[in-house]
């Protein structure tokens, strides 16, 4: 029983980012009861003090399916900001619960499928 436990939180899919002397990797796994969950992993190559070894620094992000597309949303918007220097509507405003902005899932997907063209 454990060991099918293991292997449904093996990695489904992995897309490594490499960033100069930094690696991103963007992995989707499940959890014990099947819910796809991303991680998202900076590592960073670290020497020893002594520059005789090194060692891997990781920082871990675990975003699961319920915010997908709030983290879409806001990852759209501070791209969006970045290249245009617009802030999104709304920004100004007293601040909100993010909880109850819901974007339509087909503009998101749109968003995704606009970065692949560029």
């Amino acid at each position: 029983m454990e060991e099918k436990d293991k292997m449904n939180r093996e990695e489904l899919f992995s897309r490594p980012v490499r960033a100069g002397k930094r690696t991103y990797f963007f992995d989707v796994k499940t959890t014990r009861s099947d819910e796809k969950y991303i991680t998202i992993t900076e590592s960073k190559r670290r020497f020893s003090d002594d520059q005789t070894h090194f060692t891997y620094e990781k920082h871990k992000i675990f975003l699961y399916k319920e915010d997908f597309e709030k983290f879409a949303t806001a990852l759209k918007e501070t791209l969006n900001y970045i290249e245009t220097g617009e802030y999104p509507e709304g920004y100004f405003d007293e601040p909100k619960d993010y909880e109850d902005q819901k974007e339509p899932k087909d503009d998101v997907e749109d968003w995704f499928d606009s970065l692949d063209n560029k």
